[in-house]
């Protein structure tokens, strides 16, 4: 692997991590009361988390310049891993007993397929 291809693993990474933000971003949009239905989907979360996805979209389909298409499905699974660690850092959400679990297996799942 060249130097310019870590660009490429690193681009694809943050991209999963803005997703990942987007949908903290939308449930955190989720747990507002609004007065109607227009304003529950015309509001700056929802905008906001709207055009991170589409942002998100973007830096996706440029990483595959260097990131094999198999290794893609890899790469975007660190985004539960991302979700659990922004919903406690922004939601104030518990990490329980199985979302650690879980994630280990993600983890571990990561490094079995980094290694063979």
């Amino acid at each position: 692997m060249t130097n310019n291809e870590w660009i490429y693993y690193v681009l694809y990474l943050f991209s999963v991590l803005v997703a990942s933000l987007s949908q903290i971003i939308l449930k955190k949009s989720a747990m507002i009361h609004y007065e109607n239905r227009l304003k529950e989907y015309l509001n700056p979360y929802v905008i906001g988390a709207y055009f991170f996805f589409f942002g998100s979209s973007l830096m996706t389909t440029l990483s595959y310049r260097g990131v094999p298409l198999t290794l893609g499905p890899v790469l975007e699974s660190t985004g539960y891993i991302y979700v659990g660690i922004l919903g406690m850092l922004i939601l104030k959400e518990k990490l329980s007993r199985r979302k650690i679990i879980g994630n280990l297996l993600i983890i571990g799942g990561i490094l079995i397929y980094a290694f063979i």
